[in-house]
């Protein structure tokens, strides 16, 4: 019997990102944020995209659970962020996947430590 390997971790983490990228109203989400050098409040982002407030809130969860970003509560609302650190290291992995960058993938010890809880 032949002994299959494991995915490796950069396999992983890409298909989190991508999976977590795979909306639309995701896609917008992280460009807006990306481009910006502050945070936005989420009732900012229900005005611009075509969801409602309760499809945003499930969307930005999908986005958080990825690390791509962060959010920040100040009562009554929530700001969120781009995660700087984990967008770089997304742009980097998706160079890499698509053989636009050749050296290895470094990854932070947080990625490293959420790659055994991912899910797919």
């Amino acid at each position: 019997m032949t002994e299959k390997n494991e995915f490796t971790i950069d396999v992983v983490r890409i298909a989190k990102i991508a999976k977590a990228l795979s909306h639309p109203a995701r896609v917008h989400i992280v460009k807006k944020l990306s481009a910006m050098n502050s945070c936005c409040y989420s009732g900012d982002l229900v005005e611009e995209l075509p969801i409602s407030r309760s499809t945003l809130s499930q969307h930005l969860k999908e986005l958080k659970y990825a690390g791509l970003i962060q959010g920040e509560i100040n009562p009554p609302y929530i700001k969120y962020c781009i995660n700087r650190e984990i967008w770089e290291e997304a742009k980097g992995l998706f160079g890499y996947f698509f053989n636009e960058e050749q050296t290895p993938i470094r990854f932070n010890s947080q990625a490293k430590k959420n790659s055994n809880k991912i899910k797919i």
